[in-house]
């Protein structure tokens, strides 16, 4: 089974060097056959369908088993995604990555929970420099000074684990390396003010208010979700100033995931469905945790 997508022999390279840094503009490669997970392995129920089963209608209070259940997943997915750092070096392809991370999650008995969700044809998004998220693993070598996202989910004993992570392929410019970390400090503020009771609206109010004052804006469409036997469910997490109504509950588990671009908010899908890059051709970053919402606070399930 094979992603289409209509690639020249000779692809095109464009450059910026301006006030947003100097870096390579992102357009896709070449990808590769969707990989192979064993029959033993228990699976998502998109797994064949690419249709994922129905979430809960409202967020999920869970109990000890399945808090415990989410931990050992989540802890997992972070195994998983600082395993991969000591990959990521110029002429490496985003698709070898996957193949590596693949291996990994499907030898630990595990799922890459990606892969054939509503289609996509991975088992883990790499979203490199303007490219703002869900990202196609291909055949482009990373190039010295991009800066990369990688985002790792599992599927561990029928539950999902999440986190990303920004890196730098050996070292990216200072404008790059600043907006990586407003994106880190725009995710601990947002974590730091979680606790029962806590509006969930106040997340997205410190993450914009974070971002803002270091002149950058939040990429509004791209949102956290709640996440257990489910890989997206209740509730939203928006990370733009909002009003909306939801407070936080002990046994909620959820994910926080800004992405912050230097220039415009904007962005586009290209053709493949998924892969979303910035109008203005600017850099973005994105990270993110999933979380749980304690007695007395939050713990985060992906540390």
């Amino acid at each position: 089974m094979f992603l289409r997508i209509n690639v020249p022999k000779t692809i095109p390279r464009k450059f910026i060097n301006k006030s947003f840094g100097s870096y390579e503009v992102i357009v896709p490669w070449q990808v590769s056959e969707i990989r192979e997970v064993p029959p033993y392995i228990p699976k998502p129920s998109y797994s064949q369908s690419s249709i994922p089963r129905d979430s809960p209608k409202k967020p999920e209070i869970k109990d000890k088993n399945q808090i415990q259940s989410m931990r050992d997943s989540c802890r997992f997915a972070k195994k998983v995604l600082t395993h991969i750092k000591q990959y990521i070096k110029p002429g490496i392809t985003t698709d070898e990555l996957d193949a590596i991370v693949h291996e990994m999650i499907i030898s630990n008995g595990a799922y890459p929970s990606p892969l054939n969700y509503k289609g996509f044809p991975k088992s883990i998004c790499t979203s490199i420099n303007n490219v703002a998220c869900h990202g196609i693993p291909d055949k482009r070598p990373l190039a010295k000074g991009d800066m990369l996202n990688v985002d790792v989910t599992v599927y561990l004993h029928g539950y999902h684990g999440d986190c990303s992570k920004m890196f730098e392929v050996e070292e990216c410019d200072d404008e790059a390396k600043r907006l990586i970390s407003v994106t880190e400090l725009c995710l601990k503020n947002a974590i730091d003010i979680c606790k029962p009771n806590e509006n969930f609206s106040s997340i997205g109010n410190v993450i914009e208010e974070t971002a803002a004052k270091q002149g950058y804006s939040i990429v509004p469409v791209f949102a956290g979700h709640g996440i257990g036997t489910y890989f997206h469910g209740p509730p939203d997490i928006f990370h733009f100033a909002n009003n909306f109504e939801g407070k936080m509950l002990p046994g909620m588990t959820f994910t926080i995931e800004p992405v912050v671009s230097q220039g415009s908010n904007a962005v586009k899908i290209l053709e493949d469905g998924w892969t979303a890059v910035t109008i203005d051709n600017a850099r973005t970053a994105q990270c993110e945790h999933t979380i749980l919402i304690t007695d007395i606070g939050c713990d985060v399930l992906t540390h």
